[in-house]
């Protein structure tokens, strides 16, 4: 393990009181109930080994041959380790990667993940259309931390994130952090999980521009720069562990999450996605062979 572990550039705070690691819920896995109740009361579940591994590999093995392609390998190395050379450009791979991907599509859209949700959530669950993929080399930042409600309200509320490791994930690799309890603070989050980033103020000075197609320069969700400092604004831990291929994370809309940066020579591979129970709305933003995400079509102006 890297001796200094970092997000956003900052020096983590690991000490006891500000920095653990993640509850695993094995114990209770097959008690959807209680599952439940530990969601509405951590803002997560961290389930160990709860994937087939062979199914995470067959989905890395058709990332890692995308990248290998787009030249984004360092040569002379197993395809599998998935070494990123020295100053790679990001920019062509991260969601491209999830795009017709029968592998990656089967591992988060059938099987044991689809069937844990329609336990956890006590009836048929659907996912969004859209997957996020995240394609992080060797050296690069984290995530900024966030709440992802604020990208995705439109619909039902009862909507949950798996983020799931495309291999082991180590600490050393800048894997997903979870502040603690941070799900339960409307004192100092209520604002902030009502916010929406594709609505704007019609009288703004920015509406114009939004009106036009000019998209720059708009809020992009992030509740902070700095991870070290919103954890002592807001108390609790940050949470994380090193992930091995076949484990589960899931939590809530409310729950504050980053990344940490990565300090290896490999590429950090993950994907987020989403469920929720069939029968209610979807947020239209994320649905269809081509979703309009943040583009000008999501965006709602609003009398402030």
């Amino acid at each position: 393990m890297t001796k200094t572990i970092t997000s956003l550039g900052y020096e983590m705070d690991t000490s006891p009181e500000a920095f653990g690691e993640l509850r695993a819920s094995n114990d209770i896995s097959d008690n959807p109930e209680a599952l439940r109740e530990r969601m509405q009361a951590d803002g997560y579940v961290f389930l160990r080994d709860c994937l087939n591994v062979d199914d995470v590999m067959t989905a890395r093995r058709e990332i890692l041959t995308r990248i290998e392609a787009g030249g984004g390998l360092a040569a002379g190395h197993s395809l599998m380790d998935g070494i990123s050379p020295p100053d790679v450009n990001r920019d062509p791979f991260d969601h491209k990667l999830a795009r017709h991907n029968d592998q990656l599509s089967g591992l988060l859209y059938n099987g044991p993940l689809m069937s844990y949700f329609d336990r956890f959530l006590g009836q048929p669950a659907s996912h969004f259309d859209y997957t996020w993929f995240r394609a992080v080399p060797g050296g690069a930042s984290g995530v900024f931390p966030h709440c992802d409600t604020v990208y995705m309200s439109r619909g039902s509320k009862n909507v949950f994130t798996a983020w799931v490791p495309i291999g082991d994930v180590s600490i050393d690799l800048g894997g997903l952090i979870i502040l603690e309890g941070s799900h339960l603070r409307p004192e100092t989050l209520g604002g902030y999980y009502e916010k929406d980033v594709d609505a704007y103020c019609l009288d703004s000075d920015d509406a114009a521009h939004i009106e036009s197609g000019n998209l720059q320069n708009l809020w992009d969700g992030r509740l902070s720069e700095n991870p070290v400092k919103l954890r002592r604004e807001l108390g609790g831990r940050w949470l994380t562990a090193d992930y091995r291929a076949g484990d589960l994370l899931t939590f809530t809309m409310r729950t504050v999450h980053a990344s940490l940066d990565n300090h290896s020579d490999r590429w950090r591979l993950s994907s987020d996605s989403r469920y929720q129970p069939a029968g209610e709305p979807h947020d239209g933003r994320w649905m269809g062979e081509s979703p309009s995400a943040h583009g000008a079509a999501s965006k709602i102006g609003m009398v402030c």
